[in-house]
């Protein structure tokens, strides 16, 4: 039975306007563009739809259960149409899109403006449980499970219900789901996992429910062939972005057609009205995939932003957006490699707008009144010989360094005395998943080292090793093991031979009997790696090939002798291989040597390194990944390497 609760006013709708409205004729269109002030301001003089309440008995739940609907300016029973059922937040229920985003008022308008095909909106309670009210704690476990629920709820008794009252067409083509918040969540899951029910999905802000891009869309080419229209959207500022970003990564990544749109704004109802105002034009006419990836995305804060702050924001492009405030400064500017002049705003602020960054992790400083600083909105990290600030530019294809839901291990700090330095100092290790369960296990050990100006938490911060390894281990594509970072810093010229040699005995006579002591390692030449980048690739070939005796890997990142600053030590330890050739390569299952490419400035010495090697008769891997002298080059090293090791 249908329970009418409030009607909006018709009196003024004529038959000959209902003929007119509903004859305009559909196109396929282009770019539908964001709301104009006044979209959601009621218009008396227009033809206004229906609010009405429905109660439906849920076999689900075991319980009579209710929805809101909206049935359009002129519905009438001798004409079938398509239906939008459009879903709330965790905190809401079936009234909370007509309490706080006004879609009657908006879709009016859109109709009284020609710019809506006409449909039904169904408003159900998304917590699919007996007493479904939001109350008490909405994030109670029985209340979010009851969101899942939901699914069957919406398939096997909502739609069959609606489908019985109403005239409206039966099959996915006409109809569509969408969502703010916790609902976006439910309708990706719901409407990519049932292609058969839904043709068009939206979801606005979607939340944490939202499943991972690879459980939304197992099969591309099927929701490829099967979507209409696949509409994310979200406020830049909303600190769930995360949830559309990484959807819409993906789906870029196997050409999914989609519409990712990102506007000023946060997790409130002005992102999520001009959602529906914008994904219901789209509904249920012919549609031009090629402009999908036309529509703008507004700057998105950086995640290696501190907290709520809204600076650095990364452009859809890569550009990135700066601003700070120096009230006092004559003259600011951002460091990024290269030096960009910031503007003076009448506010007092500082802006400055960079060319497109290449993907992954930078260092950069601001330069105010001469003098380099970190930015106060980003985090720091200890590189260019100085705590600076970093940013993340995200990067489609970095997948084996995001943090996923596999099992982790973990990044500790251990402190020791150093006889060699005589000081106390720390290096980071990190264990596997299940380390402290699997107590009788013995694992293998990868001592890598950092590059010059940074230190022991270079690879734990700016290189996510943790991570990668997660990752790799979890999809058994590489052995558990122990990683050890030490602090390669030891004093004196880094480049010079007492440096090369004094940390050399550091890592042999300090670090590894600390480790062996400390861990549960496999304690032979076939269980131990070593490896860095730029500098700490330098250490690895003094130290490395001169003992293989204690390593059977060695891996050297975006490295090779400096020329012609250290010909001399070159020189030795060519000699050195010439006639330890033999043992080295019998001993050596990996020599393992990779550059950022021609880019690198690195390259020349690597090449010339190569050479040499070639001479001496020395076994070698080698490749390249682009990306110059950087992390995003070093993390993809360390990936590659560490599937390597100890098979």
């Amino acid at each position: 039975m249908i329970k009418i609760t409030r009607y909006l006013s018709v009196q003024r709708l004529l038959l000959a306007g209902t003929a007119i409205l509903f004859s305009i004729p559909v196109f396929s269109q282009g770019i539908v563009a964001p709301a104009a002030p006044g979209f959601d301001v009621e218009n008396l003089a227009i033809p206004h739809g229906k609010i009405d309440t429905i109660s439906y008995y849920s076999k689900t739940v075991g319980h009579n259960r209710k929805a809101i609907t909206y049935t359009p300016p002129g519905y009438s029973k001798k004409i079938k149409y398509p239906v939008l059922y459009l879903l709330h937040g965790i905190g809401g229920d079936e009234r909370e899109w007509l309490n706080g985003g006004k879609p009657q008022v908006i879709l009016d308008n859109l109709y009284a403006a020609g710019k809506l095909a006409p449909m039904i909106v169904v408003m159900p309670n998304g917590r699919a449980m007996k007493d479904d009210r939001p109350i008490g704690n909405i994030m109670s476990r029985d209340k979010v499970a009851a969101f899942s629920t939901f699914e069957q709820d919406l398939l096997n008794d909502l739609i069959p219900f609606v489908e019985k009252k109403f005239s409206v067409h039966q099959d996915r083509d006409q109809r569509a789901i969408a969502g703010l918040s916790m609902g976006g969540g439910q309708s990706l899951n719901f409407g990519l996992g049932n292609l058969d029910k839904f043709a068009w999905v939206g979801g606005f802000s979607s939340a944490p429910n939202t499943k991972t891009p690879q459980e939304l869309v197992p099969d591309p080419e099927k929701a490829i062939r099967m979507l209409k229209v696949l509409f994310i959207s979200c406020g830049a500022s909303d600190n769930l972005i995360v949830n559309s970003k990484r959807t819409h990564d993906y789906l870029k990544k196997n050409k999914v057609p989609h519409i990712y749109f990102i506007e000023p704004g946060v997790h409130d109802f002005k992102v999520w009205k001009n959602g529906l105002y914008m994904f219901s034009q789209l509904l249920f006419k012919p549609v031009d995939t090629a402009s999908f990836s036309k529509y703008p995305v507004s700057g998105v804060p950086a995640s290696t932003n501190i907290g709520s702050n809204q600076y650095p924001q990364i452009l859809s492009d890569h550009r990135v957006v700066f601003k700070v405030q120096a009230h006092e400064a004559t003259k600011v500017q951002v460091d990024l490699g290269k030096k960009y002049d910031m503007i003076k705003d009448e506010s007092g602020s500082w802006r400055a707008t960079t060319d497109s960054v290449g993907e992954g992790f930078h260092y950069y400083s601001l330069i105010i009144d001469g003098v380099a600083v970190a930015d106060p909105s980003s985090k720091t990290y200890y590189g260019m010989g100085r705590m600076a600030s970093g940013i993340e530019i995200p990067f489609a294809a970095g997948t084996y360094y995001a943090l996923k839901d596999v099992p982790h291990g973990e990044i500790r700090i251990k402190k020791y005395f150093s006889k060699i330095t005589n000081s106390w100092r720390q290096l980071n290790v990190y264990t596997p998943p299940g380390y402290d369960a699997q107590i009788n296990e013995k694992y293998p050990v990868l001592y890598i080292l950092h590059g010059g100006g940074e230190d022991e938490t270079g690879w734990a911060s700016q290189g996510k090793a943790d991570l990668i390894l997660d990752n790799l281990i979890a999809v058994q594509k590489a052995k558990p093991m122990i990683i050890v970072m030490p602090d390669a810093n030891i004093g004196g010229p880094a480049f010079g031979e007492w440096g090369l040699k004094a940390f050399e005995s550091e890592l042999k006579d300090v670090v590894i009997p600390l480790i062996e002591n400390s861990y549960r390692t496999k304690n032979d030449a076939a269980n131990r790696a070593l490896a860095g980048l730029s500098m700490g690739g330098m250490h690895t070939l003094y130290t490395g090939l001169k003992n293989t005796d204690m390593f059977a890997y060695l891996g050297v990142f975006s490295s090779g002798w400096v020329v012609p600053r250290q010909n001399t030590i070159a020189d030795e330890q060519y000699a050195f291989m010439k006639l330890n050739k033999d043992k080295i390569n019998n001993n050596l299952k990996q020599f393992w040597i990779a550059m950022g490419g021609k880019a690198d400035i690195a390259y020349n010495n690597c090449q010339l390194m190569l050479d040499r090697l070639r001479e001496v008769k020395v076994n070698y891997a080698y490749q390249e990944y682009p990306g110059g002298h950087s992390w995003p080059v070093w993390r993809n090293n360390l990936y590659k390497f560490a599937s390597l090791l100890f098979m």
